[in-house]
């Protein structure tokens, strides 16, 4: 049996990103036809078509759409299987990617990130601020910042802290829409939706002595980002469910009360998510490690 083909798996994975073989062969520092043999070399190798050509571009092919995170895991095990073989300290250079949630990743990530690129000067960071969940794998990314509770997958997940969710409103809503007494009455209010809930039309609702509630809210409000609910609901326009890191300065100010202290949908959390391999490059090693000790 042949051994298999490491470099062409390498750079399909590269093409594929890069979108062009000639990008791929400036990045890699190889000839364009050593690229465009590789390609070929693997297509015949699987007996498939990874990608459809043009005179104007290339694109993934079915087939290459379903063996990409199979050549990027390739990719990276490879990259940190040779790293880890060596001193490390020399190694700490090139690019991480990361993505995180918009609204944290401009409060609370971003001063972290300044400081880590400080730290260590050789390596780049190519942070996306997105509230939609990604794809680690097939988009390419080294690890991810997470809030909220994680669906069972074979990513690595580390959780960095709990964090609390309220129930808000602004005391001029109260006082005009009278105060609900359980999370039953939600029904009857105007509501705030997170669209990037897995369900959010329905609010499942924990409270004191196990009890559970599912309310089908009335919607006034629907976003994809905690944020831009924050100046509505202070205006006093409805009842939204945020997480402390958006919500703790309007709590503290007094703008926002906590409608049902006690009461909260699910565990939230903040969590770093990565690849399933445990091998890393040095480099997304020392942000992951950086981001542990910074942002718990």
């Amino acid at each position: 049996m042949a051994l298999p083909d490491y470099e062409a798996w390498a750079i399909f994975a590269a093409v594929a990103r890069l979108g062009s073989f000639t990008a791929t062969a400036h990045e890699l520092a190889l000839s364009k036809p050593t690229i465009s043999k590789a390609i070929s070399r693997l297509e015949r190798s699987l007996g498939t078509v990874l990608f459809h050509r043009s005179s104007r571009k290339i694109s993934l092919s079915t087939a290459g759409k379903s063996l990409l995170h199979h050549a990027q895991q390739i990719t990276r095990d490879g990259e940190a299987a040779m790293e880890a073989a060596r001193d490390t300290t020399h190694l700490l250079q090139g690019q991480v990617r990361l993505a995180a949630p918009l609204s944290y990743g401009l409060s609370h990530l971003a001063p972290v990130i300044a400081d880590f690129m400080c730290a260590y000067p050789g390596i780049t960071v190519d942070l996306q601020l997105n509230d939609a969940r990604i794809d680690l794998i097939e988009e390419g990314f080294d690890c991810a910042i997470r809030i909220g509770v994680l669906p069972d997958s074979s990513l690595r997940a580390v959780k960095l802290r709990k964090m609390k969710g309220y129930f808000l409103a602004a005391p001029s809503y109260l006082d005009r829409s009278s105060q609900p007494e359980t999370p039953a009455d939600l029904a009857a209010h105007d509501c705030f939706l997170y669209s990037n809930h897995t369900s959010p039309e329905i609010w499942h609702i924990a409270g004191p002595n196990n009890q559970t509630v599912n309310v089908t809210p009335r919607c006034r409000f629907r976003s994809n980002n905690g944020d831009v609910m924050l100046p509505a609901l202070i205006a006093g326009r409805g009842i939204g469910y945020l997480p402390d890191f958006l919500c703790q300065n309007a709590l503290d100010s007094g703008e926002l009360v906590d409608v049902f202290p006690g009461w909260r949908m699910g565990d939230i959390a903040l969590n770093i998510i990565m690849p399933p391999s445990r091998l890393r490059p040095a480099r997304v090693d020392a942000l992951i490690n950086y981001l542990k000790d910074k942002l718990r």
